[in-house]
């Protein structure tokens, strides 16, 4: 029952595609609600009415508990949990970093989960904590590799195994584990030990660690994040070029108290009025929601909606070619997830290789929007051009006959030929009144033009406005500000 993935729509490193596990198949990107066995506030019946495709449970529970593990060992999983869909079991590795350790071995918790037919199966591996040395990170590293090799050997190529990407903190760990996994033959590959980074609040440092790792796996792997469960970090993460995700979140917040939307959470005792259009929050007020006797189970059903519309939105982001400013929509709802967006954006250069050539449009959002793959690529695309020896780059569309090619200006891409101003990534393109960030960016394209062109004679036509600009970014260049 080998695992396979195609991905049928692409954006930045976003994928909209196929998982397969046997003859069932997941879309992606795609939400893993994760079942507790003792502890179902939402069945997998009910999930799956709701287009839940694919569900995690734990397979050291079941294999641990006196009321289930016999049960699921002669029904199997999927009529004990009474779900049709794609399930995946953890191996035990959660409680591994819990409580140190677990009462099974590598070996006995892949068997176990084969036996009870789970649909993907998770090795052992150890989950180092971000704040552990690198020493002791390596050792626990080289252990997780001995047990994803050893469990190619002993189920064979083909078993449904999925093979974690562990590495701590260090990018360079990360890389090696990426490779290594790749060498395995692994398609399916979680990036695992990211939980605390996220409950702490550090996108910056998730976003390195999670580009670490896809610098060396497959391009054609699919990728899931373990633990990614706020549905404001989904597109981030699926930027960086996560297709899957498990979350346990809609449970754990319910039991809180907390109310989830793609902005933030929120405590129920604390709204006025629910900001949201599913059954729950149409059928009940906020005072009603909040004083309901089975308020957490109602709580776990509004987290849910939120999160599987947040997946869908995503979809159909990819689909359009706006993922971008999806990203950036969701990450100014905290300033972290800012921060992590902009630790994205250094990795604009590598992103470029694998976003889409066209797209719907260009919406400047802020300064951010000057680092984005599509200004990278038009910027890089430049030395493309063929230019006589007097060129002129006019802000104002002008021309003049002493020249042999006129250009024309558009932040923060730069100058580009007349032939594009209808087409991407010029045409569709809605910016704001002008600012020194995107006239700079742009100021970038034409020093690439001045570099890849060593034979010609630039002329720069502009009003009196940049011209300090002008003479800060591109030095002696010549500038006209009579109208052209």
């Amino acid at each position: 029952m080998a695992i396979a993935f195609e991905s049928l729509y692409s954006d930045i490193a976003g994928r909209s595609g196929k998982l397969t596990v046997g003859k069932k198949t997941v879309r992606t990107p795609a939400l893993l609600p994760v079942i507790n066995p003792h502890l179902q506030l939402v069945t997998p019946k009910e999930m799956r009415s709701m287009g839940v495709e694919a569900i995690i449970t734990n397979a050291y529970i079941f294999s641990q508990s006196k009321q289930y593990r016999e049960r699921v060992l002669a029904e199997g999983l999927h009529k004990v949990l009474d779900f049709n869909g794609v399930i995946m079991t953890d191996s035990g590795s959660f409680q591994l970093s819990v409580y140190g350790q677990v009462s099974i071995t590598n070996t006995e918790t892949l068997s176990f989960q084969r036996d009870i037919g789970s649909d993907i199966w998770v090795p052992l591996d150890i989950p180092t904590h971000p704040s552990t040395d690198r020493v002791t990170t390596e050792q626990e590293l080289a252990i997780t590799m001995q047990r994803l090799a050893e469990a190619k050997e002993v189920f064979g190529p083909d078993a449904p195994i999925a093979g974690p990407v562990q590495g701590g903190i260090f990018e360079d760990l990360r890389e090696r584990a990426g490779r290594e996994v790749t060498d395995l033959g692994f398609v399916f590959c979680p990036v695992g030990a990211v939980v605390p980074l996220m409950e702490s609040y550090r996108y910056r440092d998730l976003v390195r660690v999670v580009m670490a790792a896809k610098r060396t796996l497959s391009p054609s792997a699919c990728i899931h994040l373990f633990g990614a469960g706020h549905p404001s970090m989904f597109a981030l993460a699926t930027a960086m070029g996560c297709d899957l995700f498990d979350s346990a979140a809609y449970a754990l917040y319910a039991k809180d108290g907390r109310y989830l939307t793609v902005h933030g959470s929120f405590r129920i005792g604390e709204l006025s009025d629910l900001p949201c259009a599913c059954s729950v929050c149409r059928s009940h007020t906020a005072e009603e929601l909040n004083t309901a006797p089975d308020r957490e189970r109602l709580l776990a059903l509004h987290n849910l909606y939120v999160t599987l519309a947040e997946i869908s939105r995503i979809r159909q982001a990819i689909s359009d070619g706006t993922l971008w400013e999806l990203v950036d929509e969701r990450c100014r709802g905290h300033p972290q997830l800012l921060s992590g967006y902009r630790e994205l954006l250094t990795h604009a250069p590598a992103l470029e290789r694998r976003d889409r050539a066209t797209k719907r449009r260009f919406f400047y959002r802020g300064d951010e929007s000057c680092a984005r793959t599509e200004v990278v690529r038009y910027q890089e695309m430049l030395s493309r051009l063929r230019l006589g020896e007097n060129v002129l780059i006019a802000f104002d569309g002008g021309e003049r006959d002493e020249f042999d090619d006129s250009l024309l200006f558009k932040p923060p891409f730069g100058p580009y030929p007349r032939e594009l101003k209808e087409t991407f990534p010029i045409g569709p393109s809605e910016l704001p009144e002008w600012d020194d960030a995107m006239v700079c960016q742009g100021f970038k394209g034409v020093r690439r033009l001045i570099e890849t062109h060593p034979g010609s004679r630039f002329t720069l036509a502009c009003s009196a406005r940049w011209e300090p600009l002008v003479r800060q970014e591109l030095g002696n260049i010549e500038v006209r500000h009579d109208p052209v």
